[in-house]
């Protein structure tokens, strides 16, 4: 069994690299990708208790792109570019590398749009909110991510967003900090295809982070198979090799559904639970939301052979 999509404190985790490595090995796991949040910071960490621990590490990121092949529609039907997650796998990590490089800018952009996030949630009556509560809530200060903010929504401003519970956690990224919300700002101005051409060469391997949260947040197993082929035909077309169908987070049918549309588009069924530890509670190593996410061994084979 193998998870590629987890992730540390070095961004929106509350685990330590050494931490979640332990986790995976006490698990059974046999490979494991800490895929922070637009940084591979966690890196050396990650690798030094893994191999101490004989556990397969791929150096992996989650990074946040524009797609306007595919864009939203706001309530008054105007058209906005998509905001995606994109896993990247065997990524270089020398500092001076471009694919390096298009990481720190997305760093920078995170920061701006954390400072842009504050002012919008002052301005929707958050007011004892600031930059310094949430970043005091990260281990490290480029991590800061919206689960932080939601933690000091939740301590702050109960008389808003209610008591923290698991589905209260999961109902404040729909009402106030998703795509959706009204408090949505956007982190980047980036978009898939340029990622991917600064990437060409490196033997980067891209999949698709949770497709379906990024592209049909209400979905039927009709709308997926209606709308899903054409939207992974483009990311092949694109430069992306996997999609994540095998995701934490849905259900055994509908990741059954997922693995024959993306093998049908000739993608890598790729997959992981995105453990972020106490940040989603309901969500475990491995195993995923449900408890009975199995991601097959092979499609590790599969993505060393994408390279």
């Amino acid at each position: 069994m193998i998870d590629l999509h987890t992730h540390s404190n070095f961004s929106d985790g509350s685990d330590s690299p050494a931490q979640l490595a332990t986790r995976a090995h006490d698990l059974g796991l046999r490979a494991i990708s800490l895929t922070d949040h637009d940084t591979t910071a966690s890196h050396d960490q990650m690798a030094e208790a893994c191999e101490r621990l004989d556990l397969e590490l791929i150096a992996g990121v989650e990074i946040s792109l524009l797609d306007n092949t595919f864009p939203r529609r706001g309530g008054g039907g105007e058209s906005f570019a998509r905001g995606v997650h994109v896993l990247a796998y065997f990524l270089p990590l020398e500092p001076e590398h471009p694919v390096q490089q298009l990481l720190a800018r997305l760093r920078r952009e995170r920061a701006e749009r954390n400072a842009r996030l504050v002012r919008r949630l002052n301005e929707l009556g958050f007011e004892r909110l600031t930059l310094e509560n949430v970043s005091a809530r990260a281990a490290h200060a480029e991590g800061v991510g919206r689960p932080h903010f939601a933690a000091a929504m939740f301590e702050l401003h109960p008389e808003i967003v209610g008591e923290r519970t698991g589905e209260s956690w999961s109902r404040l990224f729909v009402d106030w900090l998703g795509s959706t919300g009204r408090a949505y700002v956007a982190k980047t101005t980036l978009t898939l295809e340029e990622f991917v051409a600064v990437a060409q060469g490196s033997r980067t391997v891209f999949s698709l982070a949770h497709p379906l949260l990024n592209y049909l947040p209400e979905y039927s197993a009709a709308s997926i198979e209606t709308e899903m082929p054409a939207i992974l035909d483009s990311l092949r077309q694109r430069g992306v090799a996997g999609v994540e169908a095998y995701y934490g987070g849905t259900t055994a049918a509908t990741r059954a559904l997922m693995v024959k549309l993306t093998r049908d588009a000739g993608l890598i069924p790729t997959g992981g639970s995105d453990y972020h530890g106490l940040f989603k509670q309901d969500v475990s190593l491995g195993v995923g939301h449900s408890g009975d996410l199995r991601v097959p061994d092979e499609i590790l084979d599969e993505l060393k052979a994408a390279r």
